[in-house]
């Protein structure tokens, strides 16, 4: 649905709201433009620029035994689908029973001044700076007998969040993502590297290139090592993806009913409990430099980590653990009522500060003999009362002995869970701005240290390249 044909985001919004006759009303549009870059064999392949609009409308009814809730979330919604939209949404909610997180909607508090304005796009000329120096790096792997494939996706997301209490607040959101890879000729080896940006000007393809051809060259020795525990470094990639599925697992309510690792025995949660004994603090800010996001509550839907009746909620920096300690869970409004924690929703970035100053290189050289891991995938839940995961290594897995890498091992599985490998980190390096491999499709904003683990287990020996 075109803007021109359907009206501005905001007047969709306000005409939405008019016509609900609900006791409670939330409406969230959202505009959404996207650029991208396609390569293969060191040439582009394709490129192009979409654009669309997602309407939520979110009605409450009030009834004798509760409050109900009704959401209903479509694409390309014109403006005589509005009315019936709205509709259905009532309907959703007068044929729900009481809702358990319902609580009164967000008064209105500061409105957004440019909530009128047009909604953030983004263009091909994102790609201004970036896609010249990619032809580059393509003619220098050429020359150096490899190839390089991946992507580059730039997208801006405008929400707009109306209320029927006087709520109007508005969001814009760049995202970039890049994935490079770099493959020999006869596809032996490959090495993987990814940045997240906001908008291509701080990505350099030529250092990419230079840090993937060091990991080829790495490969060209081959060794072979059984499973077992290892003293392993995780670069950041592997530490955000590990973590972010860790904070997904941190619902307040789920861990006061028993049910995860956050659970304390006999009852209650681990909130207060030391998880490191390395100074580590894992924090969301929606005003981290580089990392932005939200400042408010965005919810297309209920569950354990989310309310719709929160939607416009101020979000605020947020330590989940300070200096080694077990600071927060993820509440609402309700699952903070019923836990006795504080309300402290999710907010979408994550950053782990360890302390530590040097770079993985620097912890390479102080390496006596460890695996270097390039990043995981595949990672699967195994059991949820220890937040035990599994998945594969990817695109090298490297041998450091005395402070050097001496050849690629093979991949393997492993069998971890972040709590217990926060637990044992004997060192944390600089914290950095990273792209999780695994998660990038969903969480993005991210910056981590390198972690070295004294005996990460690799439970078994994987044939994945």
């Amino acid at each position: 649905m075109s803007t021109s044909s359907s009206g501005k985001p905001h007047e969709i919004v306000e005409r939405a709201l008019a016509l609900s006759s609900a006791d409670g009303c939330v409406v969230i549009a959202e505009e959404r433009s996207t650029a991208n870059l396609r390569w293969a064999g060191n040439a582009l392949t394709t490129n192009g620029v979409t654009r669309g609009r997602t309407l939520t409308v979110i009605a409450t009814v009030d009834g004798k035994e509760g409050t109900a809730s009704g959401v209903v979330s479509r694409s390309a919604v014109t403006a005589e689908e509005l009315e019936p939209l709205v509709r259905a949404a009532e309907a959703a909610a007068r044929g729900a029973g009481p809702a358990e997180d319902a609580r009164p909607l967000v008064e209105a508090g500061a409105v957004s001044e440019d909530f009128t304005d047009a909604p953030a796009e983004t263009t091909s000329a994102v790609f201004a700076d970036f896609a010249p120096a990619l032809g580059e790096s393509f003619a220098r792997a050429r020359a150096g007998g490899r190839e390089l494939y991946g992507f580059a996706n730039h997208e801006f997301t405008s929400t707009y969040l109306g209320t029927s209490t006087g709520v109007r607040l508005r969001h814009d959101q760049p995202n970039g993502t890049l994935e490079l890879n770099a493959k020999s000729p006869d596809r032996s080896r490959s090495a993987w590297a990814g940045r997240a940006t906001r908008d291509f000007k701080d990505v350099d393809p030529a250092a990419l290139d230079a840090e993937l051809a060091r990991r080829l060259g790495w490969a060209e020795r081959r060794i072979e090592l059984p499973a077992g525990r290892y003293e392993t470094l995780l670069p950041p990639t592997a530490v955000a993806d590990l973590l972010i599925y860790q904070l997904w697992s941190s619902s307040a309510r789920d861990a006061a009913e028993g049910r995860t690792v956050f659970s304390k025995p006999g009852g209650g949660t681990r909130v207060g409990d030391t998880l490191a004994e390395l100074p580590l603090s894992l924090r969301s800010d929606p005003n981290e430099p580089g990392l932005e996001s939200a400042p408010f509550v965005i919810a297309h839907s209920s569950g354990d980590d989310a309310s719709v009746f929160d939607n416009g909620l101020p979000l605020h920096a947020t330590d989940w653990i300070r200096d080694g300690k077990l600071d927060r869970l993820i509440t609402t409004r309700h699952s903070a009522e019923l836990t006795g924690l504080p309300t402290a929703p999710p907010v979408d970035n994550l950053i782990l500060d360890g302390g530590g100053e040097r770079s993985l290189e620097e912890m390479v050289a102080g390496t006596s003999r460890g695996l270097l891991l390039t990043c995981l995938w595949y990672i699967r839940e195994v059991d949820p009362a220890t937040l035990l995961l599994t998945g594969l290594t990817r695109d090298g897995v490297y041998l450091v002995e005395d402070g050097e890498v001496v050849g690629e091992v093979n991949n393997f599985r492993f069998n971890e869970s972040p709590v217990g490998l926060l637990s044992r980190a004997s060192e944390a390096g600089r914290t950095e701005k990273t792209l999780p491999r695994e998660w990038g499709d969903y969480f993005t904003r991210a910056a981590m240290p390198a972690l070295r683990v004294p005996d990460f287990n690799m439970s078994s020996v994987s044939q994945g390249v």
